[in-house]
C-alpha cells in the first residue's frame, strides 16, 4: 500500500458501529489509544471492518489545531 499521507498509525479495530449512512470505527493503538473516524457504511463494509481486524488510521489533514489552557 503506497500513500501520500505521512501519519500512518497501525492498530486493531476495536469496535464498528454501524448506522443508517454512516459508520463509527474505533482503532485500538498499540500505547493503548484509540482513534476514532467517522466514514461511510459502504467503505467499512467494503473494507470488510470487524473487531480485531489490523488496520492503518491515516490522518490526512491540511490544519491540525493545539489548544492549551
Amino acid at each position: 500500500m503506497k500513500t501520500s499521507a505521512r501519519n500512518m498509525l497501525s492498530g486493531t479495530v476495536k469496535s464498528v458501529n454501524h448506522g443508517a449512512v454512516n459508520s463509527e470505527v474505533v482503532v485500538a493503538l498499540p500505547g493503548g489509544q484509540e482513534v476514532v473516524a467517522i466514514i461511510t457504511k459502504a467503505s467499512a463494509e467494503n473494507l470488510g471492518l470487524t473487531a480485531g481486524k489490523d488496520v492503518y488510521a491515516v490522518v490526512k489533514a491540511s490544519n491540525v489545531m493545539i489548544a492549551s489552557d
